[in-house]
């Protein structure tokens, strides 16, 4: 088991509330969560089986799209589309896995003599 695909898939699962209430009020703000939410766990799922620097290309475009995620789920909150106790049920989840994809993307340095 990858866990950080796992803890995303949870959080896939917490963001359905979120996603059809800002489908309410704007439906391209709804479907960019949908994406970026989706392209984090595509490209958890791809990376984990690539070598090398093509898998940490896919964990950094896993990061990026996270913190797309991140953003879009401000913007949903500033603009009274979603009520905070759903953003505040997703993010522990959503902070952990930004948390392991940090970890994921971040150089390895050789270490010390």
């Amino acid at each position: 088991m990858f866990d950080s695909l796992e803890v995303m898939l949870k959080v896939l699962v917490q963001l359905q509330p979120v996603e059809a209430r800002v489908r309410q009020r704007s439906l391209d703000l709804a479907k960019q969560i949908a994406r970026a939410a989706d392209s984090v766990v595509l490209n958890l799922g791809e990376g984990r089986l690539r070598c090398d620097g093509d898998k940490r290309r896919h964990y950094e475009f896993a990061a990026g799209s996270a913190s797309e995620l991140t953003a879009a789920l401000r913007v949903a909150l500033i603009r009274g589309y979603v009520e905070p106790q759903l953003v505040d049920a997703v993010e522990p989840l959503l902070d952990r896995v930004r948390a392991m994809l940090y970890k994921l993307t971040r150089p390895t340095r050789p270490p010390r003599a």
